[in-house]
């Protein structure tokens, strides 16, 4: 055990009374010199209402923490909230924030020889970027997640930011009036908490809670409910429990718990972020995870969960059903899940789950059994051709039929394909290509919510195909394909492909095919010319000097 401020430390002479000192500012007495230093990294912001309801949770943590034996160091990190610089310029900055908190924690954690970290976030890349910095630091580590945001109501229905972002192409199409898209609007997030649908932030929290790094149970509560307050409470004892017995990450987050986590996102029709997210979290924690594990793991899980964008239901009514600790019993009850990985509780995932029902409720269709799955096989596939040498991925849930060839629109910046869709020039049967937003050439790799949710309010999202090297939001769906690699700022088949090219999506055959001889594509290689980078210096410079390829998980560090 790695206590780092413990009298044993102290009583080898004078050298420490300078730092002691300093602690003793902050509120150490000299009983607090003997207990574990354990870091709760808060992501608590007004920026986006995701972060807003965070300083209850940091407060009962440090509770927890306290009441257990700890003694509680809390410091910020950073957040960019996804859905309010989404089709801005604002969202190049969106993954660069995963790895600028993966770096924060890690910074803060290290320098001040933490004993164990608790870290709270609410928005996307939060979560990964504290679980990024938890398997690199391997020490006592776990995980608060701040909450779903309850649902809007409007005319009757349940909404969320999605639906405004839907509303906006069916004002532009004619199909509702500007007063009902104001009124989505004002009713779309009554309370704060993460995006309501299984988004990216719930798909990521209902992961780490399958990768045995959070309280089970805890992943999907509404952040303005009293259980999460206590959850955070929970999480603070459990992690001065994991320090006494030296319990690290890197005894749980092992190469079948990340098999775990991507079975629940497949089971879930989770966000296609999961799989740049997962990767980057894996080799963080010296874990070789690839596309080809979550395109063998998908084949064999049934989706199970009726969850937006693709179905019907919001985390909250997911949650009330049984939630994850469900859908994991499920799972393990059918034998793909791996039941003896070990959990923050000190418990296995099987242990965790002995009382839960083996069957999901009567009287509700949010989680479905394995004999009557929405899907039959998992919502995420796996894309190669000569379009993609390197994978892409594709989210089929809620598609009509997963194979398209159309001709290609081409556009170098989601801007461009945005006004052309707004302005009515895309037509059924069209193929969207958005490059030059990848990693490295955005930099960034933006999330094309926008143009998807206008394609769906204007009634092409069945018959329109888009791909891109950028990403998509979790809240995206249709026949969209994203993560090309290579990417069109490093010379990546995206770059070469011009407006009319046949292009081919086929999800049943895992391809992304450009029609075009190997001779044709090698001459258009020759005449490529690499374009400028858009940014000089700063984060975005640093970040695409830096940044590797989607396939990889986008990581700065390899």
């Amino acid at each position: 055990m790695n206590l780092n401020w413990n009298s044993k430390q102290i009583t080898q002479g004078d050298r420490r009374a300078p730092n002691r000192a300093m602690m003793r500012a902050v509120g150490f007495e000299d009983s607090d010199f003997d207990k574990p230093v354990v870091g709760v990294a808060s992501g608590h912001s007004t920026i986006t209402p995701c972060n807003a309801g965070i300083r209850p949770l940091e407060e009962a943590a440090c509770k927890g923490i306290s009441s257990a034996g700890g003694m509680p160091q809390t410091f910020g990190t950073i957040t960019i909230s996804d859905g309010i610089s989404m089709g801005t310029q604002g969202m190049k900055l969106s993954l660069v924030s995963r790895d600028v908190i993966a770096d924060s924690i890690e910074t803060v954690c290290r320098g001040q020889l933490m004993d164990g970290v608790l870290a709270i976030g609410g928005c996307d890349k939060n979560l990964p970027g504290a679980m990024m910095a938890i398997a690199r630091l391997d020490i006592p580590g776990i995980f608060v997640y701040g909450g779903t945001i309850l649902p809007g109501k409007y005319q009757g229905r349940d909404l969320n930011i999605v639906s405004v972002f839907e509303a906006v192409g069916s004002f532009q199409a004619g199909t509702i009036s500007r007063e009902e898209l104001n009124e989505i609007e004002k009713h779309a997030c009554p309370s704060s908490g993460s995006c309501g649908g299984m988004y990216t932030a719930n798909t990521m929290s209902s992961a780490i809670e399958a990768l045995g790094m959070s309280l089970p149970n805890s992943s999907q509560m509404s952040a303005p409910s009293p259980e999460k307050k206590s959850s955070a409470e929970e999480s603070g004892e459990a992690l001065v429990r994991m320090i006494r017995t030296n319990l690290r990450p890197s005894q749980i987050m092992t190469r079948k718990a990340f098999e775990n986590a991507i079975a629940v996102v497949m089971a879930t029709g989770g966000s296609t972020n999961a799989v740049l997210h997962l990767i980057a979290i894996a080799h963080d924690m010296g874990i070789t995870l690839t596309l080809d594990d979550f395109e063998a793991i998908s084949k064999k899980v049934p989706h199970l969960a009726d969850m937006r964008p693709s179905g019907k239901y919001l985390a909250v009514d997911f949650h009330r059903a049984g939630g994850v600790p469900l859908i994991m019993k499920l799972l393990l009850k059918a034998g793909i899940l791996h039941g003896e990985c070990m959990t923050v509780t000190g418990r296995t995932v099987s242990e965790n789950l002995a009382e839960v029902p083996d069957a999901p409720p009567a009287g509700q269709d949010v989680i479905r059994p394995f004999s009557s799955p929405v899907y039959k096989r998992g919502h995420l596939v796996i894309l190669r051709g000569n379009l993609a040498p390197g994978g892409a991925v594709a989210k089929t849930s809620g598609v009509k039929s997963p194979a398209i060839t159309g001709e290609a629109r081409v556009f170098d910046s989601e801007e461009e394909c945005m006004d052309a869709i707004m302005s009515d020039q895309i037509k059924p049967g069209d193929i969207l290509v958005i490059r030059y937003e990848g990693p490295k050439g955005g930099p960034g790799m933006r999330e094309m919510l926008s143009p998807t949710s206008a394609l769906i309010g204007k009634g092409l999202g069945d018959s329109v195909g888009l791909i891109t090297d950028g990403r998509f939001s979790g809240g995206t769906y249709g026949m969209v394909v994203g993560h090309v690699s290579p990417e069109a700022a490093v010379g990546g088949p995206i770059a070469l492909v011009r407006e009319g090219d046949v292009i081919t999506i086929d999800a049943y055959e895992n391809l992304l095919q450009l029609h075009m001889t190997e001779a044709e594509m090698e001459a258009r290689r020759k005449e490529w010319v690499k374009p400028e980078s858009p940014v000089k210096n700063g984060v975005l410079y640093k970040y695409a000097k830096l940044v590797g390829s989607a396939e990889f998980g986008a990581v700065t560090d390899a």
